[in-house]
């Protein structure tokens, strides 16, 4: 049963998949044949001017289902719901998908039957774009693309290669293998690989309080923290989230523990930490914290006012020294010489891994749903693409498992 299971993934599964007018529609039959060979039900949505490209009669042949291009049947005013489309659907592929409709979806323009049924759709979205590559590389083309990765869409990176133009660059969908492997993954129910471990993990900002009033703190939302502690309970870790102010609610099966300052995030992360398998230090810590802290408001006054601060505890450090052969996973957030700073954070903190991002990239850093991460070991570096925090989370849980696995 596991090994028929294994070679249908996606036995069992509806996949709906939304053809545009690209050139790369012709990789749509080698697609919809690879979905159903993984054993899913598919159905495949059309534009108008997909049409010029691949006929339906193939794609019906493959999918052994009538296609949908318009709202209705002319022949006999069969209604073709995009509300019930997007109910039926566990996965809504859009392959290939031109630079028209992705800006159409960022927008929420729904002027076709395909894109009505995006807007309809309760289930996870994924897109394979295809386009040359000055198309692909125009500023409005990448903003759609870290709009719709924001609203949780699913992106196949495309590749680089030989144009329609003759031009060689990046812009090439993906391979039909690859889009199917990326739907399987993302769909795969979570195996309890981390079943009897403990984990630790950090998340939020540090509130380091001046006055009853005033205090220090950063832009940090929680979000990448939590997606990881989600991510982590999903495969069956026991986890404890250590957490510093969030209007965040709390990931299914997670012990929550809530802080505010950088030394109520120490307590109880060491005290978590004495008895955990590993931790995930993602919060963002205040490195100061005012020296004295006034018991009534701060008032204005002539001249400037002087806050004396002080060294907080280093809780990735100090934990990092007593891990011995436990797992630790540090973060860094750098705006220059990002490679140089994050390795020494690694070997300087004794982390496994290291996850750095800069708030260079567009699309990375704090409160947005997107991250650009890079994971460095000792090893090297693994660049990761834009990609919502949610996919970012599954990488990184992926290297957790990796860990245990040795």
């Amino acid at each position: 049963m596991d090994s028929e299971h294994a070679a249908r993934p996606l036995e069992g599964r509806h996949i709906l998949l939304g053809i545009t007018g690209s050139i790369a529609a012709y990789k749509a039959a080698v697609l919809c044949r690879l979905l159903k060979t993984a054993g899913a039900d598919v159905r495949v949505m059309m534009t108008p001017l997909s049409k010029q490209f691949i006929t339906p009669l193939t794609l019906a042949t493959l999918s052994k289902n009538p296609i949908l291009v318009e709202f209705f049947d002319p022949e006999n005013g069969a209604w073709n719901s995009h509300v019930a489309l997007g109910e039926w659907a566990d996965c809504y592929l859009i392959a290939p998908a031109t630079a028209n409709t992705l800006a159409k979806m960022a927008a929420g323009i729904a002027d076709n039957l395909l894109l009505t049924t995006y807007l309809s759709a309760r289930c996870r979205v994924v897109v394979a774009p295809a386009m040359d590559l000055d198309m692909y590389a125009h500023h409005a083309t990448q903003q759609n693309l870290r709009r719709l990765a924001e609203q949780g869409v699913g992106i196949v990176e495309p590749q680089e290669g030989e144009l329609a133009s003759g031009l060689t660059g990046k812009g090439r969908m993906a391979e039909p293998h690859q889009i199917v492997a990326f739907v399987e993954e993302m769909l795969a129910e979570k195996k309890k690989t981390l079943a009897g471990k403990h984990l630790i993990v950090t998340a939020g900002a540090t509130i380091e309080q001046i006055d009853p009033v005033r205090f220090i703190s950063n832009h940090s939302s929680g979000k990448m923290g939590y997606a990881i502690a989600a991510e982590l309970a999903l495969r069956g870790a026991r986890v404890t989230l250590v957490s510093g102010r969030t209007a965040l609610p709390t990931p299914a099966g997670v012990e929550r523990v809530d802080v505010l300052s950088a030394e109520e995030m120490y307590r109880a992360a060491a005290a978590a930490f004495e008895e955990a398998d590993g931790g995930v230090m993602c919060a963002a810590v205040a490195d100061y914290t005012p020296v004295e802290v006034s018991p009534t408001k701060l008032k204005k006054s002539e001249g400037e006012m002087t806050v004396t601060l002080r060294r907080t505890h280093d809780i990735a450090a100090e934990l990092g020294a007593r891990k011995g052969k436990r797992l630790l996973v540090g973060f860094a957030l750098e705006t220059d010489q990002e490679a140089d700073n994050a390795e020494a954070k690694l070997i300087r903190k004794h982390f496994d891994f290291i996850v750095l991002n800069s708030l260079r990239d567009p699309g990375a850093g704090f409160r947005g749903d997107t991250n650009k991460v890079t994971l460095i070991d000792r090893r090297g570096h693994e660049e990761l693409p834009l990609m919502n925090k949610r996919d970012v989370a599954v990488r990184i849980v992926e290297r957790i498992e990796r860990f245990f696995e040795r």
